[in-house]
Parts: C-alpha cells; structure tokens; sequence
C-alpha cells in the first residue's frame, strides 16, 4: 500500500479527468491523494486494492472522497489499456474493475462473506449468488460503475463515496424486507469505513442484485414511442403502434406500490410546510443567482412556495426519480438507482420526503422525452410549431396515465394534491435550468417552457388549488 500511496497520485488528476463518473471536471483540482486503501490480493502476477481517494479543489469547497479498484500487474493485458493509470513500482496499476480476474474476485467475496481488514462483504442471508461467472463491464452509467455476471447479477462500485449508509443499499435492504416485487432483489454489499479528520466513519462501497438482463430503459422505450408518433403526421398519439400510454400507467401503479412497501417497511412521518417552504426557496434564491433567465420567473414560483401550508405527508422515496431509473421487464416495471439526488448531501438524500416529489420527478420525466426531441428536429418553423402541438399531446397523455396508474394504485390521486404537486415540479425544474445552462444551454428552454406553463396553471387555477379533476396536463 506504500507505494500507492506514494506513487499513484501523481497520475490520478489527468486519469480523473478523463472519467465519465468524476463529476468535478470543471472545477480546478489543486491534490489527489491515496486516504486510505485496503489490500486484496497482496502477491501473485495481480495485485488489488481497494483505494480511497481525498480530492481537494482550488476553489476551497469541502474535499470529496471517489473510489478506485486498482490492479496492478507487470504486463497488463491489451484490453486493459483503456483502464491504465500509470507506472507504480515495477508494476502498472489500472482501474481494475475492467479486470474480469479482479471482478470474479469480488464476487466470490460477497458470495463467502469475506473480510479484509475494516472492508466487509456482505452476502443477503438466503441470496443465491453465482460462481465461476466472468463479469463484464456494463458502460451506460455516469457516476458509478456496474459490472454483469452473466444473466443473474450486477455488481455496482460506488465511485463516490460519503460517510452513512448509502440510500441506494439501505431502500434496497428495506425493500427486500417486505418481499417488493418492484425492484432488483438485493444479493449482498461491500461495507467499510471512510476516513475523516482523524476518525473512521462507516460508508458503503458497493453492492451486488440480481440482474434484469432481459429488459428495456423506460427512457429509451419513451423515446421511440415520441419517435413513432412524429413520424405519422396524420395520427394522433392513442393511434400510433408505438403509443406509450399504457406502459405510463403501469408505470404509475409500480412507483405507487413502491411508494406503500418503503412506509411499510421504514414508516411515515410529516414536514411542516414553512420548512419545505424554506428550502425550496433557498434553491431558488441559489438558482437565481447563477441562471440570470430565472429572474422573470421569480415572484411566480415564490407564490405558488408562499402557498404551501398544514403538514405534509413524509416517508422514504426515490428522490432521483425519472424514465431513465426505470427498466421494463417481460414481468412488469422496476426501479433503479435509489441513491437520491447525486449533488445532495447523502444526510439530505436520506430524510424522509413527499412521494410527490418522485412524481414531479416523472412528470418532468415525460417533457424531457418528447421535447428535446423537438429540440433536435431538423426543421423549419412551421413544422416545429407542428412538432411542438403533437409534443404537447404526447406528453398531456402520458403524464395522465402516470397519475391514473399511481391514483389506482395509491388510492388517492397526486392531481388531487396540485398545490404541493406543482411546488415540486418547479422545484424539479429550476434544479433543471441551472443544469442545462452549465451542460447543454440549447436544452434550457426545456424546463424554462414548462416553468412559465406551471405559473400559467397556478395563475388559472390559483395557486393552492387542490382539485381532484385537476387539469391532467399539470405541467403545460
């Protein structure tokens, strides 16, 4: 670990810089080091560790702690050149989870409840974990990153780390609790410590579930359903094959009985609307403050805050919902990723919150799919303003059926909730607006559209309606 230590920082800043799931690209780095690590195989032609890395930043934010799986052999093979990070002794490290000698070794880890030092593996008790299954590296995430042993697990690392249990294991735990159908079953977790200004805290650093390998992204099922309906100019949207209606109510139904296992499973509770009022307010004024296009918007959005009163129901939620947490499988719906709200602090990401945030989360989920896609149209206009209307019709018939499958299921209907539903949206879309104009600003008008739309409904209907016919198109 000595050499680590010493050798491997001075390659991390330009390997960083080049990982999809190192979110501080734009941020000046001023060190990297080697906080801590734990030896997994000591001897033999592949060395592992399990590294933790400290980043500290030029601008003088709070460092942030990432994780690497470093192997280290003298000839590397030649498909782990992607992976390389840089001479170490007389050895070259690389990122090990491309590794697939290093990947069954954590398999057979979690499988055999291993220990290395204060790193614990941690089979579920009565998982059925495979053997002897070669992993391969899945490449579709960003901020982790996730490994596939066949048909039947998938292996998260978590490339962030922060002190607390992660909410991604512990929902996932609690799911598994009380026999939930909707998600991927839990299969085991590796568990350790994070150290901290002197002191040790616990963290999570990975986890094991069972892999739905035969499924599709609700985003990219979204997506071709908005790409069938603009390619038939003369049908409206409930008569196009690739009509999306029905799998959004189901779609509902499942994030409804999600929603009843996880306050089974860890209780309810309640917030004070002044405190939800003064948080949202808070991000707004931070917005604001870096997105000068949200300045017109401001009195609106504060209204339909000051609006908010009474005790609003709580309980653990996804709180990072949209299509892309969702996989459709020949048995239904799951969700995925349960982390919450990456930018979050995990002890915020770990409060209770109102299911109506994860709705809002899809509700905007839905403007997402279909508006961009207009975005990206190459066309003039005519045939935009075109696109635009059979947008809005896409989008006020799949938001509807989400909140019809979610009311079935819940018993009562998010619409009927419009006051607190509308707050979180807009929550949900200035969030949005300051991410857009930072990564892609051609995209800002997305959430900036259905901003000045939420206010015209809120203006209409006035700003503490709660009418359960409520409009279904909440958002337009």
């Amino acid at each position: 670990m000595t050499a680590l230590a010493d050798e491997l920082p001075a390659h991390l800043p330009d390997y960083l810089a080049r990982q999809r799931w190192f979110p501080a690209k734009g941020r000046p780095v001023e060190s990297v080091s080697v906080a801590g690590g734990t030896a997994l195989i000591d001897e033999g032609d592949l060395l592992l560790d399990l590294c933790l890395l400290r980043v500290t930043f030029a601008d003088g934010s709070a460092p942030e702690h990432y994780q690497l799986l470093v192997g280290r052999r003298g000839r590397p093979a030649p498909d782990l050149e992607y992976a390389t990070i840089g001479a170490v002794g007389d050895r070259i490290a690389y990122d090990a989870m491309w590794d697939h000698e290093a990947t069954a070794f954590l398999l057979d880890a979690i499988r055999e409840g291993r220990t290395y030092g204060e790193v614990r593996f941690v089979p579920e008790p009565g998982a059925e974990i495979p053997s002897r299954v070669a992993g391969r590296i899945l490449g579709v995430e960003q901020s982790n990153t996730s490994v596939a042993y066949g048909e039947r697990s998938i292996f998260k690392l978590f490339r962030r780390v922060s002190p607390g249990v992660n909410p991604d294991l512990e929902l996932h735990r609690a799911l598994r609790s009380v026999g939930s159908h909707e998600v991927a079953s839990l299969q085991g977790a590796v568990e350790g410590t994070l150290p901290l200004d002197g002191t040790t805290e616990p963290a999570t650093l990975g986890m094991l579930q069972d892999f739905a390998s035969n499924s599709a992204e609700g985003w990219a099922m979204a997506l071709t359903s908005v790409r069938d309906l603009f390619a038939e100019g003369d049908l409206y949207a409930d008569e196009v094959g690739g009509d999306f209606a029905g799998e959004a109510r189901r779609l509902g139904e499942t994030v409804a009985v999600v929603h009843r296992e996880l306050a089974e499973a860890l209780g309810t509770a309640t917030r004070d609307a002044d405190e939800l009022r003064s948080a949202l307010t808070a991000r707004l004024t931070e917005a604001a403050a870096q997105v000068p296009a949200l300045g017109e918007h401001i009195d609106g959005i504060r209204a339909v805050y000051d609006a908010l009163s009474g005790e609003i129901p709580t309980q653990r939620v996804h709180g990072d919902l949209h299509l892309g947490q969702t996989l459709r499988t020949p048995r239904g719906w799951l969700l995925i990723d349960f982390e919450g709200e990456p930018a979050a602090p995990l002890s915020e990401r770990r409060q209770p919150d109102s299911p109506l945030r994860d709705v809002a989360g899809m509700l905007r989920s839905f403007d997402y799919a279909v508006y961009h896609q207009v975005l990206l149209a190459d066309t003039d206009e005519h045939e935009r303003q075109q696109l635009f209307r059979r947008a809005d019709e896409w989008a006020v018939r799949n938001r509807s059926a989400f909140c019809d499958g979610y009311a079935f299921r819940a018993g009562r209907d998010p619409r009927a909730e419009a006051a607190v539903l509308r707050a979180y949206e807009l929550d949900k879309a200035v969030y949005e607006v300051v991410y857009e104009t930072r990564s892609r600003p051609t995209w800002a008008g997305i959430p900036l559209t259905s901003i000045a739309r939420l206010l015209e409904e809120a203006q209409d209907k006035g700003v503490a309606s709660t009418d359960p016919e409520s409009d279904p198109r909440i958002s337009l």
